[in-house]
């Protein structure tokens, strides 16, 4: 049995602005295993990346509590967009975040300029990022953060930027790299297909205030790919289900 990696526990979140208050989450109760790969889908709007903000500690819940079992639990967070500084080459983008926690030694460099080499980015090191295409941009962004040696990413849309068939391609290397490093990982996506073809799990949230309105098991191998899982014929079984949940 897996075991808990972190917890929100009756987490209920309202912004107080001039016009009144806003309940941006309601009652949320979810659990995050160790070693899982969990998806969050739900309406535009509906809170999921306030979640993730919760999570990093961005945001403190108006009720109930975000706990995390091992108190040297390290997070790393993917955005939406790369983020890459255009006047660094690739290396000194991945050696980035290093620096700024003051983390930067000889073997910690070392490490990150090894997952480059890894995962097919080491020729590339001394380019500039506006030399790179959208897919690698991204994997430089990944590794990025891999490099800090977090235990679970947040991943937050990292690939809707992106055009569809380097969405697919790109989305089958980031789950290769994560299983392979054996990370915890949450990624928040609009995509039903995405969730499904990546996650061990899937939480279904309602429209603003964001409730779980379900929690659907994904039943396939961890070593198949996502590209592999949306030719299986489950595939549609599972979509069609978060679809009904999603649906107005």
């Amino acid at each position: 049995m897996q075991s808990e990696l972190m917890k929100l526990s009756d987490v209920s979140l309202s912004y107080h602005t001039v016009a009144g208050e806003t309940a941006a989450i309601q009652d949320l109760d979810l659990t995050v295993y160790d070693g899982e790969f969990l998806a969050l889908v739900g309406p535009s709007g509906c809170g999921k990346t306030t979640v993730l903000s919760l999570i990093m500690g961005l945001l403190k819940p108006s009720v109930g509590s975000v706990r995390f079992m091992r108190e040297d639990l390290r997070l790393g967070y993917m955005l939406q967009r790369d983020h890459l500084l255009d006047h660094r080459t690739v290396e000194k983008n991945v050696l980035l975040g290093l620096e700024v926690q003051n983390r930067l030694t000889e073997e910690s460099k070392a490490r990150a300029l090894a997952l480059l080499d890894k995962y097919g980015l080491g020729e590339f090191r001394t380019y500039k990022p506006q030399q790179l295409s959208g897919g690698m941009r991204q994997k430089v962004a990944l590794i990025r953060t891999l490099a800090l040696e977090p235990d679970l990413l947040l991943l937050d849309e990292p690939f809707s930027a992106l055009d569809y068939q380097t969405r697919l391609n790109l989305s089958d290397e980031v789950y290769r790299i994560i299983r392979g490093e054996h990370k915890s990982a949450i990624l928040v996506t609009h995509d039903i297909s995405e969730a499904v073809s990546t996650a061990d799990r899937v939480a279904v949230f309602s429209a603003r205030p964001a409730r779980l309105k379900e929690i659907v098991g994904i039943g396939f191998p961890a070593d198949m790919s996502p590209l592999e899982r949306r030719s299986q014929p489950e595939f549609h079984d599972y979509f069609d289900r978060i679809w009904k949940e999603l649906r107005p």
